[in-house]
């Protein structure tokens, strides 16, 4: 009579003195494909092709370079493959390392299943006009973030900065929707107080997606 596997987990094969089912032999070797990693191009191919998938399959992404499963409602990444750094594209008025924190660069991560986008480096900012206002309105990205990077509504979060012409140690920095990010609150070298920092550090920012 066919034998089970010692898992639980459905699989059957022939044992000694039965006839030979390469049917049987077959299913249970198709079936063993639902209960593996398997491996699509996009998550749109993903979801092409398991159009009714059951709690506990697992899927590798390779486009978004993700580990994913069912949990019976949706798909979820629950591992990320190596995530390089990226370098911003800065608007005019913005240089890379500022107080040699490195370049202005970002990433996306998964973070306690959930994707993530963290920032690094740090910025020289600077100032004109009379009074003199923050280059660019405060927004620092010469080009946005690419869609893989961007918060489905705004995030704010804190980054520090100099003392040297700011009463602040930290300003607010927004990440917005539309892939850019911006330095927010700044004032002028005249104001009470007066937040115009020389530079701005992203290390440790990050925000979920």
């Amino acid at each position: 009579m066919p034998i089970a596997d010692t898992f639980g987990q459905s699989f059957t094969g022939l044992d000694y003195g039965d006839s030979p089912d390469l049917k049987k032999l077959s299913e249970s070797l198709l079936l063993m494909a639902g209960q593996s990693v398997m491996r699509f191009a996009s998550a749109s191919a993903r979801n092409a092709t398991l159009t009714a998938p059951a709690a506990g399959m697992v899927a590798w992404l390779t486009g978004e370079k993700l580990l994913t499963v069912y949990d019976g409602t949706a798909w979820v990444a629950v591992a990320a493959g190596t995530q390089s750094w990226t370098t911003v594209s800065l608007a005019s008025g913005f240089t890379h390392d500022g107080n040699s924190n490195g370049n202005f660069q970002y990433r996306v991560v998964n973070l306690f299943g959930e994707q993530t986008l963290m920032l690094r480096g740090g910025l020289g900012v600077t100032y004109s006009g009379s009074p003199s206002v923050i280059a660019n309105g405060g927004v620092v990205t010469g080009t946005p973030l690419p869609t893989a990077a961007r918060p489905t509504s705004l995030r704010t979060v804190t980054g520090a900065c100099s003392t040297t012409n700011s009463d602040a140690l930290s300003v607010k920095i927004d990440i917005l929707p539309t892939g850019h990010i911006q330095i927010v609150g700044t004032t002028t070298a005249t104001a009470n107080p007066k937040i115009q920092p020389p530079w701005v550090s992203f290390n440790g920012c990050f925000c979920s997606l």
